[in-house]
């Protein structure tokens, strides 16, 4: 069997790669892992993001976790920041959220948390594997079997956590809130009202099948409607709310590099970025280093995924991290990425120091960077990868310092992501489509 656990939990096709078999074994695999470490007869906290098949894939879960004789403790469509936070916040065994995030309504996935709510750490999502692999677990019977507790009131936990944790009003902002039809289409307008802000709320109306129509993957959304409605910002999640995208007044974009660099200055200016260092993966624009470098931050690289850049601010002490597609983990409130506390803390520097939207983004110079994704097997590219390799010397010979190639598959789509950052966009572009044409010469010769 193939290896279940990519870089963010279980994830493919729903009915295919996914299954409700699939489910259902994870969740007795889950009970008999936790188990093994200290939590017998465990209690699973379960929340779902608006796909309609989240619905029959959470009902196959619980059954699993039931059967095995832990209890499901289900909050319905929220976050799965929220469902970190609720996992930690309610003393609960463990948590689960079934969402696919970013990715087409036809995907889903299952991802867990511990008690703490951080991410399973590998050994475990190794261990659960193992069981599943092996159609193994607990199988109690009689009066020994789990229940089932519904408890979609227990979000309001998560939404008076993210409104305590802003420094101040947002009264006077005219802001446009994109929940890409997905799992914050409730939370994040009440977020934002609470908090005084004036919010145009847009594709809120999920319908199971509409899910990341818009929102942060379809930036170009948010930018139109805050031209068209004359707003000071805007705001796009992805399908479960870990990511997020600003537009300013002028429908400029902002993504997640910006945002972490304007925190992080700011953090550093207060006194507060314990270590002076920040975390961000190797994709991050180099204007993020060198605004970094301008004010004495140090900057860690990780490899592309939330759970690394936790991983090592863990390590090294750090309090804030990210991505460049909108993933910002602020520790001291999160134990994960979260787009709605980020709007939060984001939104709120804005109005605290008076500055727009564009000057908090204009920290950082921005770099043109061209990131291309191909339809790819990550074995064809090892195997069949030399025209790549080849590809990708040609350009970094022609860059020669003047900015930087990654090629690397994704951990949650069966893609070759490529990214070539230049001077110029019409420079990294034709570089970047050079290396599209290897890594597809590649795959149909691994094919052949």
């Amino acid at each position: 069997m193939a290896r279940l656990f990519g870089t963010d939990g279980v994830r493919g096709v729903v009915g295919s790669e996914l299954t409700g078999e699939l489910a259902y074994r994870l969740g007795r695999a889950a009970v008999a892992a936790l188990a093994g470490h200290g939590h017998s007869s465990p209690v699973i906290l379960i929340g779902r993001d608006t796909r309609a098949s989240g619905e029959f894939l959470e009902a196959a879960l619980v059954a699993g976790i039931c059967s095995a004789g832990g209890d499901a403790m289900l909050v319905g469509v929220c976050t799965t920041p929220a469902v970190a936070h609720l996992t930690a916040s309610m003393g609960v065994s463990a948590g689960a959220v079934i969402s696919a995030s970013h990715n087409p309504p036809e995907f889903n996935g299952v991802k867990f948390f511990s008690s703490s709510g951080y991410k399973l750490p590998d050994g475990v999502e190794d261990e659960i594997e193992a069981i599943v692999a092996a159609d193994g677990g607990p199988r109690p019977s009689g009066l020994e079997i789990g229940r089932i507790r519904n408890d979609p009131a227990e979000v309001e936990r998560y939404v008076d956590h993210v409104v305590s944790a802003a420094e101040g009003s947002l009264a006077g902002l005219r802001l446009v809130v994109d929940c890409a039809n997905g799992a914050a289409s409730e939370i994040a307008p009440e977020v934002f009202t609470r908090l005084g802000a004036d919010v145009t709320p847009i594709h809120c109306e999920p319908d199971g099948w509409n899910i990341n129509d818009a929102g942060a993957i379809e930036p170009t959304v948010i930018s139109e409607a805050v031209r068209r409605l004359g707003a000071d910002a805007g705001i796009a999640f992805d399908g479960d709310a870990d990511r997020v995208i600003f537009a300013d007044s002028a429908g400029g974009i902002v993504d997640g590099d910006q945002t972490l660099a304007a925190c992080a200055i700011d953090l550093h200016e207060r006194g507060a970025l314990e270590g002076v260092i920040v975390v961000t993966t190797v994709i991050a624009n180099m204007g993020f280093r060198m605004a970094m470098e301008r004010h004495g931050i140090r900057v860690e690289e990780t490899k592309v995924g939330d759970r690394y850049v936790l991983e090592s601010m863990l390590a090294l002490g750090a309090i804030i991290g990210g991505e460049q597609s909108g993933h910002v983990i602020f520790l001291r409130h999160a134990t994960t990425g979260d787009g709605i506390l980020t709007g939060v803390q984001f939104l709120g520097l804005a109005r605290r120091t008076g500055r727009t939207v564009r000057d908090l983004a204009d920290s950082m110079p921005k770099y043109p960077q061209v990131l291309l994704n191909v339809a790819a097997d990550a074995a064809a590219m090892a195997d069949g990868g030399g025209p790549v390799a080849a590809a990708v010397r040609a350009a970094e010979t022609a860059l020669d310092g003047r900015g930087r190639v990654l090629v690397r598959p994704s951990g949650t789509e069966p893609v070759i992501r490529i990214m070539v950052e230049s001077e110029t966009e019409d420079e990294a572009r034709a570089h970047a489509e050079a290396i599209a044409e290897a890594v597809e010469r590649a795959g149909r010769l691994e094919a052949g």
